[in-house]
């Protein structure tokens, strides 16, 4: 599932769900092939970024992922099982359609949904609809305009036809601003102990030399928990930030998450870079740095102890029934048409 998510959802997904604002999402994907590990068809939901359900057509079982889900009702789970059963073969129907619609006859195809919503804190709120084919955008729901946007010309039929069923516009913009909104309030409130948890990051400092060339410093943190983290190089105490270079902040399997950032200097100025490290879980930003103790790769530790850690460095860097919000809920009775799979109902 995890492969199939980075086709499409990847860099999309670890963007959502930081530090002082939440989110939740849900990721839907359909394959033309089915092979060992890779199912027909998928689901995984996630709050603030932490997967809490999966289902996938091999079990057919929605599942809970995270242990605040574990004690929900098990009528939640029947139901939800028939629905996504009814979900499987719509989507296997959209991979065809959409096969035919690109003039593909055969090999390995994606289709893809993804949707969710976010609560900022101020209070404020947001969300999001993208359909996705074979790694590209199809189409994009634009929240600030209740419009969707075609990037592929493929899709443009699709959206003049959308965008034209007002009724149908109003219930994309009601879902993302309410229905959705009022769920993640309450899944908040289901993992408020986890959620709120924290995790120091280790850090970790290593250098490396081209020959004849820049010296390169990489910083990394490590199993951190929540996700926000701000990583920066400074040098003499300024922010490096046009040299730069940053990986996405990615999960780690135990619900923590790792970062890196780096930066390519002169081999004789090393000593005057220091790399900043901000996260909620630390009582002031840690600074590590990289050393020349035997070589390379020295480890840079966490403020108010361990090599490298300089926290005296202040330089500036950058209960109840649970239901879950599904878009395209259909109930078991109803055929599965085209039309029907993005039904507008949802069973809060």
């Amino acid at each position: 599932l995890t492969i199939i998510l980075g086709i499409f959802w990847g860099g999309f997904l670890w963007s959502c769900g930081s530090g002082g604002w939440h989110s939740l999402q849900y990721f839907l994907t359909a394959v033309s092939e089915s092979g060992p590990g890779v199912p027909e068809f998928t689901v995984a939901g996630y709050v603030d970024g932490q997967r809490f359900v999966e289902y996938d057509s091999e079990t057919q079982q929605m599942q809970a992922r995270a242990p605040w889900m574990q004690e929900t009702e098990p009528e939640v789970w029947e139901r939800e099982n028939r629905v996504h059963k009814v979900r499987q073969a719509c989507f296997r129907g959209k991979v065809r359609s959409h096969m035919h619609l690109y003039n593909q006859s055969r090999g390995f195809h994606i289709f893809q949904y993804a949707y969710g919503c976010e609560i900022w804190a101020d209070g404020s709120t947001g969300g999001f609809r993208r359909f996705g084919y074979d790694g590209g955008d199809f189409l994009i729901y634009d929240a600030a305009r209740h419009r969707w946007e075609a990037p592929a010309r493929e899709a443009e039929a699709t959206q003049r036809r959308w965008n034209g069923d007002p009724v149908a516009l109003q219930y994309y913009r009601h879902f993302l601003e309410r229905e959705c909104v009022e769920a993640l309030r309450r899944y908040l409130q289901l993992g408020r102990g986890a959620l709120a948890r924290q995790e120091r990051p280790a850090v970790r400092v290593t250098g490396r030399d081209a020959p004849g060339g820049p010296t390169t410093l990489c910083c990394r943190a490590h199993g951190f928990y929540p996700r926000d983290i701000a990583l920066s190089w400074l040098r003499k105490g300024e922010s490096r930030e046009q040299e730069t270079w940053r990986g996405g902040v990615l999960p780690n399997g135990d619900g923590t998450y790792h970062a890196w950032a780096t930066v390519e200097l002169d081999p004789r100025e090393r000593g005057l870079y220091r790399c900043h490290v901000e996260h909620e879980s630390l009582a002031q930003p840690l600074v590590a740095v990289w050393g020349e103790a035997g070589g390379r790769g020295i480890v840079g530790g966490i403020s108010g102890g361990g090599y490298g850690a300089l926290p005296g460095e202040q330089g500036s860097g950058g209960g109840g029934l649970v239901r879950f919000p599904s878009a395209l809920v259909l109930s078991p009775s109803q055929s599965c048409r085209p039309s029907r799979c993005w039904s507008r109902r949802w069973r809060a």
